[in-house]
This record gives structure tokens, sequence and C-alpha cells, in this order.
């Protein structure tokens, strides 16, 4: 990794950023650069992979940093009032309007504003916001003077602007416009060990805000997380590790622990396209015996009807279905023995089962006889039967409340 300047590592230390991802510095080191040139800048990445940082670098680095910052999250504006929000009104000028009110462009006057989320403004208010651009002037709502400003955009989306210029919902004027410069900020998922890093600094600052035991992380743990895609990037890992260090305070928390944790579907684990995913084969082994299971519960189900039908009703009792009259029998009964969690559940596959079908119901008796076997064998004790069955504490208690086990 190449020497990091001075300004960067001020940068990093000022706004607390955690990591060294060559992606990343880049990043930063665009931001300090492009601070003192007045030019509209366009911050782009994926939600929650940090984009509100570099307005904030921009702006400190730059001349305006004695003046004011605002930002403004276009997204969560009703399409309505954004105007009024950003222009400001005057007395009257519609319904609600009891006095005269400022923008955030006059407000910010000789500041910075921070457009976050640029390609929800609708594009009425995206004609007005060019004028702002262009010239530095704008109308309030319901009023027919002009008025200057002195401010500087920068604006972020986690949206393909140019996508949106040709389905017709942002002006290709204004996107030019906001794109003199872009900062592209990384996903998680492509900054290697970051992601670590980050982890272990969540889990320090949980620990000590709320003065509970810290949690650490296996290898096996941290290569799941290398592993996992992280959608919503750094806020979503930040969410998980304090989940972890919540519910497992002083634990070091294993591979199964993480995955658990994971809010895991088939796309959701993901390596770079020249290495091959270690847990595809896994994954497909408990698709492939969670089949099994369900194939041979519909033979045995076959045999009882055809034992029916012949009159044979002695032999439908439970010790034919447990093996002592069936090879059939006997390769299910040892598929039962299984801890449920070494049975991935049907959610978790692309085919899935519906609420209330068979297959669905099959499922929830069948971890809820395994449950409650292990607690009766373990006289309620649901911490023994948890390490019998191979889960965690928090999962047995879990699946008692959902397949509502009387215990």
């Amino acid at each position: 990794m190449p020497e990091l300047s001075a300004e960067v590592k001020q940068a990093k230390q000022r706004f607390s950023i955690i990591g060294n991802a060559p992606a990343l510095l880049n990043a930063i080191s665009r931001a300090i650069r492009v601070a003192p040139i007045d030019l509209s800048v366009l911050v782009t990445g994926e939600s929650g992979s940090g984009k509100e940082f570099f307005p904030k670098i921009i702006h400190q680095y730059g001349a305006r940093k004695h003046k004011k910052y605002i930002a403004v999250n276009c997204g969560a504006i009703p399409e309505g009032t954004i105007d009024s929000e950003l222009f400001g009104h005057e007395k009257g000028s519609f319904t609600g309007a009891i006095a005269a009110r400022k923008g955030y462009f006059e407000e910010a006057d000789g500041g910075t504003v921070f457009l976050d989320e640029v390609a929800e403004l609708p594009l009425t208010t995206q004609a007005r916001l060019l004028r702002v651009l262009e010239t530095g002037e704008f109308l309030k709502v319901g009023s027919s003077v002009v008025q200057k400003t002195n401010i500087r955009i920068v604006a972020a989306t986690n949206v393909d602007l140019l996508q949106a210029v040709k389905q017709g919902k942002f002006r290709e004027d204004l996107y030019y416009r906001l794109s003199t410069v872009r900062i592209e900020v990384p996903n998680l998922h492509d900054r290697g060990d970051d992601i670590q890093l980050l982890a272990r600094k969540f889990a320090s600052d949980f620990a000590e805000r709320y003065m509970t035991a810290p949690i650490s992380f296996s290898e096996d743990a941290i290569k799941a997380m290398r592993l996992y895609r992280w959608p919503g990037n750094v806020r979503q890992l930040k969410n998980i590790v304090e989940q972890l260090a919540l519910f497992d305070a002083g634990e070091q928390i294993s591979r199964d622990q993480m995955l658990e944790a994971l809010p895991i579907d088939h796309s959701g684990l993901s390596t770079p396209a020249t290495s091959k995913n270690p847990y595809q084969g896994y994954e497909q082994e408990r698709e492939m015996l969670w089949k099994m299971i369900f194939s041979l519960k519909g033979e045995i189900a076959e045999l009882r009807a055809a034992f029916k039908a012949a009159g044979n009703d002695r032999h439908n009792d439970d010790s034919f279905f447990k093996g002592e009259h069936s090879d059939k029998g006997s390769r299910f009964n040892a598929l039962m023995k299984l801890p449920p969690e070494e049975i991935i559940p049907a959610e978790d596959f692309s085919v899935r089962a519906q609420p209330d079908t068979p297959l669905s119901q099959s499922v929830d008796a069948t971890e809820k006889e395994a449950i409650r076997n292990a607690l009766e064998r373990n006289k309620g004790n649901k911490k023994a039967a948890a390490e019998e069955l191979g889960i965690s504490l928090r999962t047995i208690y879990r699946k008692i409340s959902e397949l509502e086990l009387d215990t």
C-alpha cells in the first residue's frame, strides 16, 4: 500500500473514517484536491457506503469552511414541499404559508449545500436547481423577485443517473452540470481487510458505550464477513455487529453465529469472479439433503396409504416409520436425527415452500418434534437442549416462540 499523504491521514482521523482500501483512499484524496476549487461535485456509491463523509471533507478543506454547511435528503422531503424547502416561500403563497421563510439556498449563502439522493428531485425542481448552478439565481415560491445566492453544491446518489437520463427521470443538462467532478465511494464488499477493521471498531464502540463485555471474531467468522455481499454496506455491518455485541457479549463470534446473524439469500454471498465460493458446495449439499428428506417422507406416506388399502393396519405404527421394518425408514430415521440447524430452512431455497402448504407444515412439524424431544430429555433445560441440538440458545428461544411450543 502506498504511503498516505498527511492530508489524507488527517481527514481520516478528523472524520473517523476507518479503512485502507485503495479505492477509499483515492476517493478521500480526490475530495481533498477538489475542495479548494469551486466546482460542483457528484458523489456516487451504494446506499450505506459512507457518501455523506465526502461533502464534509470538501467543505472543511475549501474556502467556505467558515460558512454554513447544510445537508438535505431530497428523498425524505415530499414533492409538494421540496421547492419551498430549497428556495423558500412568501407569506400566503400556499395553504399553511403563514409567514415568509428562507430556503436552504438562501440560508447557506456563501457556504455549501449537500443534496443527498439528488435523483429523487422532481423534474420541475431540477430545472430550478439548474438555474441556481448556472447563474446563482432563484425565485422563492410565490415571489416574482429574483434573488442571488453564492453556494457550492455537492450532490450524491446511489442511482445510475445516466440510466435515469435515458428514462426521462433526470435532466441531462443537470447531470453534466452536477458531475463536473465525480467521486466514487467503494462498496464495502470490495474493501477487503477494511471489513474486519470496521467490525472490530463497531464492536469496541458498542462495548464502551453500553459497558458490556466486548466481542471478538474467529478467523472463520471474518472469512464469512469477507464473503458476504453486504448490500447495506457499512450501515448494515454496523447493525449486524451491534446485534451480536448485544446478544453474544463477551464471546468470540464463530462462523455459525455470524451466518445466523446475516440475512443470507442466494445473492448474499459473493466472491471475486476469479475464485470459487467455498460455501457453494456446502449450501448445495444441505439443499440436496433437505429434498431427500421430503422425498423419503413422500415415499413413506405412499407406503402408509398402500398398507391401509391392503388392510395391514398392524404395520401402520410408529415402529415401522422409525426404521424397524424398512430400509427407507432407517434412512429417514438417520436423517431425522440430524440437528435442525444442519438442515437449511426451506425459505432459503430458490424453490420455496409457500405458507400453509404440506411441505412447509412438514418442516415446522419436524423442527417442533426435534426441539420438544430435546427439551424433554433435558427436563426443560433450554441451554442443554440447545447444546444437544447443536444450535445457539438464542435460536432455540426463537424456535420455541415461532413454533408455539409449550415449555
